[in-house]
């Protein structure tokens, strides 16, 4: 397939990600652009259709043209709508809802949670990932001497925090690591990963009661990240509620994939969680762990195999 780039905005490593998951499953190497915008494109709505080459900061936007985009996140709608008005042979892609006209890109891919429909319009479970079974396959060697020593069945913890729709407290974290202290008891072995947004009071309460137990392993941000090794080696999956893109990426394994609440939340959230729910995709965490089997979500491929349909018939 020709030249492909991504389009995101600077440092949304998640929303970057969605992206990659999909051009993993084109089997295509991209150019990664990451943008932003200035002032007063960067207030304006992009329905408008206003920005131009000098709107945008961060990587260059310029001819010769790719084949094809695919672009995620608020900032990458006006920059996929450029490329599009200046190249309009080039295939436009865009991930999750844009808030604009669906009739500006080829082809959108929008979780079902966005609730958006229309003829280019192709609904996702959930959102699109990197995950793969030869990536869980690689990472579990790689990480084989780090995480085998732990007692089986392994579980792996993926903590989030605070975002615009949730709160991670330290009631909620001292609930969550009192029902981590328990399965540990029980000899299960724990692969713990916080976030920048656990903040520093939650990770002193999960440390100062995790760390040090022969069965549990805190990752500390030193060295390489073992996050695919947790995946690879967890018989069971256990994530807070904020974040879409771990969620997704745990249901993408077919492991038992538990879902830890916060405090907060949102419509849009409500219905991710719902929705894979009622699939019985997910449960919520509530202290005890079973087994059970479900369709492992796709999305990346699903999409991916669009893009080529459409554009073999465009």
């Amino acid at each position: 397939m020709a030249e492909c780039w991504i389009i995101t905005e600077d440092g949304l490593t998640g929303t970057e990600n969605q992206c990659l998951g999909v051009v993993d499953a084109l089997g295509i190497s991209p150019v990664i652009k990451r943008i932003g915008l200035r002032q007063p494109w960067k207030s304006l709505s992009p329905w408008l259709g206003f920005a131009g080459s000098g709107s945008f900061t961060g990587d260059a936007l310029t001819a010769p043209w790719p084949n094809l985009v695919i672009a995620a996140g608020r900032k990458a709608v006006a920059a996929a709508h450029y490329i599009k008005k200046k190249s309009p042979q080039t295939f436009t892609v865009f991930l999750q809802n844009p808030r604009i006209n669906p009739r500006h890109f080829d082809l959108i891919a929008a979780p079902a949670h966005d609730r958006l429909c229309g003829e280019n319009v192709i609904v996702t479970q959930a959102t699109p990932n990197r995950i793969t079974q030869a990536m869980l396959s690689d990472a579990r060697d790689k990480f084989a001497p780090l995480l085998s020593p732990l007692s089986a069945p392994r579980v792996a913890v993926l903590i989030g925090g605070n975002s615009r729709t949730h709160r991670l407290t330290p009631e909620i974290i001292d609930t969550l690591t009192t029902q981590l202290e328990a399965l540990a008891g029980q000899g299960l072995g724990l692969m713990v990963t916080a976030s920048r947004r656990t903040g520093t009071q939650n990770r002193q309460i999960l440390e100062s009661r995790l760390q040090g137990q022969d069965n549990i392993y805190i990752w500390d941000g030193n060295g390489d990240n073992p996050y695919h090794g947790f995946l690879a080696w967890a018989d069971y999956i256990i994530v807070t509620a904020d974040s879409a893109s771990m969620i997704s990426e745990a249901a993408t394994t077919g492991k038992p994939v538990y879902v830890a609440p916060l405090a907060g939340g949102s419509a849009r959230f409500d219905r991710l969680h719902n929705a894979l729910l009622e699939k019985r995709v997910i449960r919520n965490f509530e202290g005890k762990l079973d087994v059970y089997d479900y369709t492992p979500l796709n999305d990346a491929a699903m999409v991916a195999e669009e893009i080529r349909r459409r554009m073999k018939n465009a």
